[in-house]
């Protein structure tokens, strides 16, 4: 199956969702001289060069180019590389992450595992001769030295490629030092393994021991000549990782930090700035309390700081915890109902915001990204803006409905904006809050933008988006598509135009098109994400109640309903055919958790807790038992199942098991595996044909002509 070059689907999947082309990682220099970010050379390029822009004039210059770099040969990843950008969602090429030191004029980066280093101001780059293959290269504060990870072994380097050794060496193969574990990349939002001293003498360096954890294969059955993948996947109830952390010095001293690991095994996040001391917050296994500790880095000692408790779980955020120049310490927190900005022991925001990052912090203030709170005067449905706080008040920078992001220092911030109206994003550089530069995109216009109304829908209030055809007459219902995500760190109704382009084509094919962001998605208060504790079917009641409160107000034909969504939107549509059939006649479930127990450990016990001692929650929240088929609801409503089978995050055993089941309860399915496909479906040939085979699914699922 294919389509016309210039069709959406097509372009769609060559551009990887109108990505390719636009800014991103951005850097400021602290004096405010320079921008650093990457960017590819157009539309349909995958490989980003590393960029520096001036905010005075805006004038952009190429400071390493990944294809001059490695002489015209194409990229060659290890296979902890290519594990790595699966945990971080990365699909693209070229240079796809960098490091700088404190002064932002040198940068270190890796390309097809071998080092570089760039000289920023100098618009200069070079291959540092090193073993390989090379991970997460980053400088030293000074910029004298570069650290990298290569066969799980911490290495040191000069800058200028001279005194190349070895500070950490694995015992053994289970064994990695400077990397993070696979539950702290995929689920805590940790991807580092290792932190430089403000002094750049020394390193705080996690070793992780992947010995006590399940092994898991992962085979390619279109290749059955190939050895199956090796994989530790720390399933729910199961043994983790062993992770444990060292200051590790440039002269080889090694001492141990000690904190109670028994009771708080997880090292959630680690800070370490000219501040103060180093910083951890570890939480433990239950994850419903968490510490936030000092390191001594003579003595390896730690001391508390703060410690936070939750009857629930207790969330994670971006650029927490850290300390204030003035030494105080920085965090999010679940006060009063809210989600709060805190200093030292004092909130300085409350019901108002819902604080979800903090993006920089100041002698004058905390910069955080936060969404409008339930006691905001007026709702902002799928906003997220940025705000200025201090303990005089707060001030937002952003202006435009839409959602927006930031990186400021030196006096310049730079200001990413995606709103419902324009394609892509926008990016300001602002100096004093006035615009100076802007930093270009090179990413294709779709050629198409969203009809679509934000809204709210049910007793909840249900965030909502609402998407007709564009030929849309409004003179008789439309079949209709929920195309949710619908769970945790899942937002999917945002005010922004490229989020909805996917939901606008299949409105066009001749659907009404229903988002809707039920209790468990991010963004409005504590007590909303946390509705699902031991029961994530509240994600489908949901759906059910948006669904109808929407259809007194749209024209959706209710009698003909469909629904589709991937990895959590993959089980909600799984779990609403199934469950649900007077409500839903047709379904699609991509990379679908249809038996929560084979799910990993840090986020399935968050919401479910340990399956030993909450098997109800898990059987609940499953599509699939023991005994085959839970809750055999009539009548069987068509449903088709997609899955990579080289996905490592919901395994293809996921898939199997409820085709397995659903087999032996005589329900017809279908069943479409993706060879050589993981999680993210980063294929071009794939990713276009995936969305026409689901438009053809659906109208033969729902008798459409």
């Amino acid at each position: 199956m294919t389509t016309e070059p210039h069709s959406f689907p097509r372009r769609h999947a060559r551009t990887q969702r109108f990505t390719l082309g636009a800014p991103r990682a951005f850097t400021v220099a602290p004096d405010g001289s320079r921008v650093v970010f990457l960017r590819s050379s157009s539309g349909t390029d995958r490989a980003s060069s590393l960029w520096v822009l001036d905010p005075v004039d805006g004038g952009e210059r190429v400071a390493a180019d990944p294809r001059a770099l490695l002489g015209g040969t194409s990229e060659d990843l290890s296979p902890q590389e290519r594990a790595r950008r699966e945990r971080s969602r990365e699909g693209g090429a070229g240079i796809v992450g960098y490091a700088t030191d404190t002064s932002v004029e040198l940068a270190s980066f890796a390309l097809s595992g071998r080092l570089f280093a760039a000289e920023l101001r100098a618009g200069t780059a070079r291959e540092l001769p090193v073993p390989g293959p090379v991970i997460d290269p980053r400088p030293s504060p000074d910029g004298r030295h570069i650290a990298y990870v290569v066969r799980g072994a911490l290495r040191v380097v000069g800058a200028e490629g001279d005194g190349d050794r070895a500070l950490a060496e694995p015992d053994s193969d289970e064994v990695t030092y400077g990397l993070a574990e696979f539950i702290a990349a995929e689920e805590m939002g940790r991807a580092r393994g290792f932190w430089w001293g403000p002094d750049s003498d020394r390193l705080l360096v996690a070793r992780a021991d992947d010995t006590p954890v399940r092994r898991w294969w992962i085979s390619d059955p279109a290749h059955p000549e190939r050895e199956p993948q090796r994989v530790a996947y720390p399933v729910a109830g199961s043994d983790n990782a062993d992770v444990r952390l060292f200051v590790i010095g440039l002269d080889g001293g090694r001492t141990e930090v000690s904190w109670d690991r028994a009771r708080y095994p997880y090292l959630a996040h680690v800070h370490w700035s000219g501040a103060g001391a180093p910083l951890l917050l570890v939480q433990a296994r239950d994850q419903r309390s968490q510490l936030f500790l000092a390191v001594d880095p003579e003595t390896g000692a730690t001391r508390m700081v703060h410690a936070d408790e939750d009857p629930q779980w207790l969330d994670l955020f971006p650029g927490v915890p850290s300390w204030s120049p003035s030494g105080q310490l920085v965090r999010i927190a679940d006060e009063g109902g809210a989600r709060v900005l805190a200093v030292g022991e004092r909130p300085l925001t409350g019901p108002q915001l819902h604080v979800r990052a903090v993006l920089d912090v100041s002698d004058d203030d905390v910069l955080v990204a936060a969404s409008a709170g339930e006691a905001a005067a007026t709702p902002e449905t799928g906003e997220v803006h940025v705000y200025r706080v201090n303990e005089l008040g707060l001030e937002r920078v952003s202006q435009e409905p839409g959602v927006h992001s930031a990186v400021r220092a030196g006096g310049v911030t730079v200001l990413v904006s995606a709103v419902p109206d324009r394609p892509g994003a926008q990016v300001q550089v602002l100096r004093d809050g006035k615009r100076t530069a802007t930093v270009h995109s090179y990413a294709e216009d779709p050629g198409m933008s969203p009809r679509m109304v934000l809204t709210e829908g049910g007793a909840h209030r249900i965030p909502c988006a609402v998407l007709m055809p564009r030929d849309y007459a409004g003179d008789s219902p439309l079949p209709v598509l929920l195309d949710p995500y619908g769970g945790p760190h899942g937002p999917r109704v945002v005010a922004a135009h490229n989020a909805h382009l996917t939901s606008q084509w299949f409105a066009d094919q001749g659907f009404a098109v229903v988002v809707a962001d039920g209790r468990g998605t991010p963004g409005r208060s504590p007590a909303w994400e946390k509705a699902l504790h031991h029961d994530l079917t509240v994600s489908l009641d949901d759906q059910i109640e948006a669904l109808q409160d929407l259809a007194k107000s749209h024209p959706l034909d209710l009698t003909r309903v469909a629904i589709r969504g991937w990895s959590y939107g993959g089980w909600l549509a799984g779990l609403a055919v199934l469950r649900r059939p007077d409500v839903f006649h047709a379904g699609i479930a991509g990379a679908p958790v249809t038996d929560w127990r084979l799910y990993d450990t840090h986020y399935t016990e968050r919401y479910l807790g340990a399956p030993a001692t909450h098997p109800e929650s898990y059987a609940k929240s499953s599509l699939v038992t023991d005994d085959g088929l839970s809750s055999p609801a009539e009548p069987h409503r068509p449903l088709m199942i997609v899955h990579g089978l080289a996905d490592d995050n919901v395994v293809v055993a996921h898939t199997l098991r409820l085709s397995s089941a659903l087999l032996a309860a005589g329900r017809p399915h279908e069943v479409l595996p993706l060879s050589g496909v993981t999680h993210m479906t980063p294929q071009e040939q794939v990713a276009e044909n995936l969305l026409l085979l689901q438009v053809d699914f659906l109208r033969r699922a729902l008798k459409l002509s």
